[in-house]
């Protein structure tokens, strides 16, 4: 017997989650299918939590040999990685417990399965427990999320070579990590293990790391990160990876076509980015258009077929845990005949590095390609009495403003607490705020936030602190 609702949703992760949520918040009956067995998908289970939960374990123990220089006396410090392990493991199934009672606590029925489309308005899952249950409802919600992507011939076996999955779960601290890709899952990811001992080297294919940033913010942070210990090999592609006794033999060339090196390692992280994940959910037999793996939707997350929606890291745009939250609360909202929407060019981006890089908006590349006449105002932390005192005096913050009517179109930032702080500028861009706007607004003094202010005001030409 099929079991009747007013929306399926397959995911269980940031987009899916939320969006059932909301959608029951506001009166409909609603199953989520999950089939990791836990909710919270890959941002909790193997993504932005855990990974936090070991940059902050790891980072109070690589600062544990700075104390001495505040008065704080420690014996010898060292490592015990099974309990580092285990904050983190414990922390992951707290919060998917979490996630269980809210769904509990709005009504939402918690399908642990694998569900496939097999028919107008109806999802068949193979249960976990065994056996099937057969979903109905006019309104059915992708939200599976995206998987790593590999390189073609080299097989992620999860122990010497890993994905961020196994990255961060490894049994042991490499001696040599080598780091495939410069986005933000690899300097994450190898700024933990460079913390915990490990020699780390990032071979990255562009002349540059994080892609998409702007790039004075990319050329102080790749300054800092070797600064910590962290080697670069840029214009540089990976053609092999060989196992060879304990260790890893890895061969990379020049972009652009040159002599191969070797670089011998204990273990390879690939982090080139991700794929929108939908195998097995029976979207070509159902006709749901996709294009270079992504589900195709309209504004309002409608694919081709009647009745099944799509939002998070399936669909079009960058693939970001809070993107697909308010994704899934835009759609839940527009199904109840509410007015949901999302602001996609205020969406912030970090990377919780030490010291974190964050930004909204436009970078100054992207103003100058599309002929924007702009403003630019800079701030250092090292002219920050908040930094200074904290010792996280290296970085700054930019914005970036219309040269004619002042409106900031972009704000960017490497310092301390740059992923708290990137939050005033998204909501400066969210209500079109003018750079004399946040410069007018009275930052506490001494705190981080007063160095966005002051770049503010040097947009204007006018700080007060350098």
């Amino acid at each position: 017997m099929a079991e009747n609702f007013d929306l399926v949703v397959i995911g269980g992760g940031p987009g899916g989650y939320i969006c059932a949520i909301r959608a029951a918040q506001l009166g409909m009956r609603v199953a989520c299918v999950e089939k990791r067995g836990a909710l919270g998908g890959t941002c909790l289970n193997v993504g932005c939590i855990p990974s936090k939960a070991l940059l902050h374990a790891s980072e109070l123990f690589a600062h544990s040999a700075d104390l001495a220089a505040y008065g704080v006396k420690t014996g010898k410090i060292s490592l015990d990685l099974p309990a580092m392990m285990a904050h983190k493991d414990k922390t992951v199934s707290e919060l998917a417990k979490g996630i269980e009672f809210l769904f509990k606590k709005n009504k939402v029925a918690y399908v642990a399965g694998a569900a496939k489309l097999t028919g107008q308005g109806q999802v068949e899952v193979r249960l976990n427990e065994g056996g099937a249950q057969v979903l109905t409802a006019p309104h059915i919600v992708i939200a599976t999320g995206s998987a790593p992507a590999s390189l073609p011939g080299i097989e992620i076996d999860e122990d010497k070579i890993v994905s961020s999955t196994g990255a961060l779960a490894l049994k042991r601290v490499p001696k040599h990590l080598v780091v495939v890709g410069g986005g933000v899952i690899g300097l994450e990811l190898g700024s933990v293990w460079g913390r915990l001992g490990a020699k780390i080297t990032v071979v990255e294919f562009l002349d540059h790391i994080i892609p998409g940033a702007d790039r004075d913010v990319g050329k102080n942070f790749q300054r800092i990160l070797k600064k910590q210990g962290m080697e670069f090999k840029l214009s540089t592609r990976v053609t092999g990876i060989e196992k060879s006794g304990n260790g890893l033999k890895v061969s990379v060339e020049p972009a652009a076509g040159g002599a191969s090196e070797t670089l011998e390692a204990d273990a390879a992280l690939i982090a080139i980015g991700r794929k929108p994940y939908t195998d097995e959910l029976g979207l070509d037999a159902a006709g749901v258009a996709t294009d270079r793996g992504q589900i195709v939707t309209d504004p309002h997350y409608r694919t081709n077929v009647e009745g099944v929606y799509a939002i998070g890291d399936v669909i079009a745009g960058p693939m970001l845990a809070h993107k697909a939250e308010d994704e899934g609360v835009a759609l839940a909202e527009l199904l109840a005949g509410k007015a949901g929407h999302v602001n996609y060019a205020v969406i912030p981006s970090v990377i919780y590095t030490a010291p974190e890089v964050a930004w909204v908006g436009k970078t100054e590349e992207q103003l100058k390609a599309d002929g924007v006449a702009y403003k630019a105002g800079k701030f250092p932390f090292a002219a920050n009495a908040r930094a200074r005192v904290a010792g996280g005096a290296e970085g700054f913050v930019k914005v970036l403003a219309d040269a004619a009517t002042d409106r900031v179109l972009g704000v960017h930032m490497i310092g301390p607490d740059a992923g708290n702080m990137i939050g005033e500028a998204a909501l400066a861009m969210e209500f079109g705020a003018s750079s004399e706007d946040i410069a007018r607004t009275c930052h506490a003094h001494p705190t981080l936030s007063e160095s966005l202010k002051e770049a503010a005001l040097a947009v204007d030409n006018r700080t007060l602190n350098m």
